[in-house]
């Protein structure tokens, strides 16, 4: 009996020395969870927290047998189980910070090129980079299914957008997601480009809201094996016997040619046409992209004759084409002026062109011809001025006005008053009659001659001509023929003096 109660008395030692000593130990482990280092260098601090773990997962499943054979309480039991979930929610955090800190996503490739709609678009390539979960697996010897449900080689949620050095988003769409993106596996996005940049910058959120902006130069579609012509004024209206400049823009879209020809088909012969620099103001006929260039700019001038022809019609639009090829096809493509290009002939050409339009337009103008401006009468006499009105400009004039600024009580005659219809270089003659008053005095007066009219429906002025009249008095015969009389009658009273004084 002594020996049984002996037993007893050493098993609830031992007990109560298991109870004593199972806190500081477990404790013990539980300060051993974080490192002041382990934030700066994660993967030693995955590795603690995975041993600690490790460890409690142990200390727990024993517990358990304990708790079973009644050697522990239940109280006991969930102390250990609470260090235990403690030391698994420290190393799932760990694994975490691991992992995010080495997801990295790169921009392969970024593609510039021009869809059949005309717009520029950008095919972007991302990839995964993040192959380091076999590493981690190796070097921590981890194969548990937490680390595999944490997928190491799959990134979620990226969205991606295209910025310009503003930060406004310039893609369409707006932004893009990719669900999973997985190591060694590169997604391509295609973005519309809503502004026309060279550069651009990549804009991306992924996993747990890492960000990353990467600015890069956009490479340009080098199987195209062309120029992209484009023009923002692809239609001017040009007034007959002016010139006008349409500007474009050369983006070269090549890997083996870099030399290209400029030419424009389809407009008539009558105008003529160059290519010029406009930094320089020099006339181009080819260009040359360099390494570091792929746009360039370039301009087109044209020339309009004075007047219309057959194929030279007011406000009838003149399509026509500029035509941007490599030099080695300059062999095949001659005497492209001699016949009308489709758009479906180009397209098949395989070559850079842009459409553009020119709207011939004219304005009629107004010039008053006068082969004199001075003119002497009497003062019972009338002025009688003729004229011509002449139509310098380049489109018929409608309701052709004759004023006549007069002088106060002075009168006109004007034939014709009103000239209907003045063409293109046509002139008519006006036949102006001046009446001044019975009491005018004599002296200079001046006349203004203003005309207007209407060319398409906008007024036109011609330029102020002045015509000087000037009156002369009327002569005294009566008194100048007594002033006559007594000159003569003094003339020869003085001969008759003379006479008789050399007598004496």
């Amino acid at each position: 009996m002594f020996r049984k109660n002996y037993i007893y008395m050493v098993i609830i030692l031992i007990f109560f020395i298991f109870i004593g000593f199972l806190p500081q130990q477990i404790f013990g482990q539980t300060g051993s969870y974080f490192n002041q280092r382990d934030d700066q260098y994660r993967l030693l601090g995955l590795k603690r927290a995975r041993e600690v773990y490790e460890s409690a997962k142990a200390e727990y499943e024993r517990s358990k047998e304990m708790l079973e054979r009644e050697l522990i309480s239940q109280q006991e039991l969930e102390r250990v189980k609470s260090i235990y979930v403690d030391a698994e929610v420290n190393y799932q955090q760990s694994l975490l910070a691991v992992l995010f800190e080495k997801q990295y996503v790169v921009v392969k490739k970024a593609l510039k090129y021009q869809a059949k709609d005309g717009y520029k678009h950008v095919r972007l390539t991302l990839a995964n980079t993040s192959g380091g979960g076999a590493d981690y697996k190796t070097l921590l010897n981890i194969d548990d299914d937490l680390f595999k449900s944490l997928q190491p080689e799959v990134i979620h949620d990226v969205y991606v957008s295209l910025q310009n050095d503003d930060g406004a988003i310039i893609s369409q769409p707006y932004e893009a997601k990719i669900e999973k993106l997985r190591y060694g596996k590169p997604v391509m996005l295609d973005f519309a480009l809503l502004q026309d940049l060279d550069a651009v910058t990549v804009s991306m959120i992924y996993g747990n809201g890492s960000q990353r902006n990467a600015k890069i130069f956009l490479q340009k579609d080098a199987s195209e094996n062309k120029v992209i012509v484009q023009s923002e004024q692809f239609a001017q209206e040009v007034e007959l016997g002016s010139e006008a400049t349409f500007d474009l823009t050369l983006e070269l879209f090549s890997g083996t040619n870099n030399t290209f020809n400029l030419v424009a088909v389809n407009l008539p012969p009558q105008i003529n046409r160059y290519f010029i620099d406009p930094a320089s103001n020099a006339r181009l006929s080819r260009f040359k992209f360099t390494e570091r260039t792929n746009t360039r700019r370039a301009g087109l001038k044209i020339f309009l004759p004075d007047r219309p022809f057959e194929q030279i019609e007011i406000d009838k639009p003149i399509p026509f084409y500029v035509l941007v090829f490599p030099q080695k096809m300059a062999g095949n493509l001659k005497d492209l002026h001699k016949k009308k290009w489709t758009q479906q002939e180009l397209e098949k050409l395989n070559i850079g062109f842009v459409r553009l339009e020119l709207v011939p337009r004219g304005i009629g103008r107004l010039l008053v011809r006068a082969p004199q401006l001075f003119y002497s009468i009497k003062e019972d006499e009338k002025a009688e001025i003729v004229f011509d009105v002449i139509n310098e400009g380049s489109r018929s004039l409608n309701n052709v006005e004759i004023e006549v600024d007069l002088p106060l009580q002075w009168r006109k005659e004007l034939q014709p008053q009103m000239i209907s219809n003045l063409n293109i270089k046509e002139e008519k003659r006006v036949k102006l009659t001046l009446l001044p008053p019975e009491d005018v005095s004599a002296g200079r007066y001046e006349f203004r001659i203003r005309t207007s009219s209407l060319s398409d429906d906008q007024p036109v002025n011609g330029e102020d001509k002045t015509i000087t009249v000037e009156v002369e008095s009327k002569a005294n015969i009566a008194g100048t023929s007594l002033i006559i009389l007594l000159m003569l009658s003094i003339i020869i009273g003085i001969v008759i003096f003379g006479v008789k004084l050399s007598k004496r």
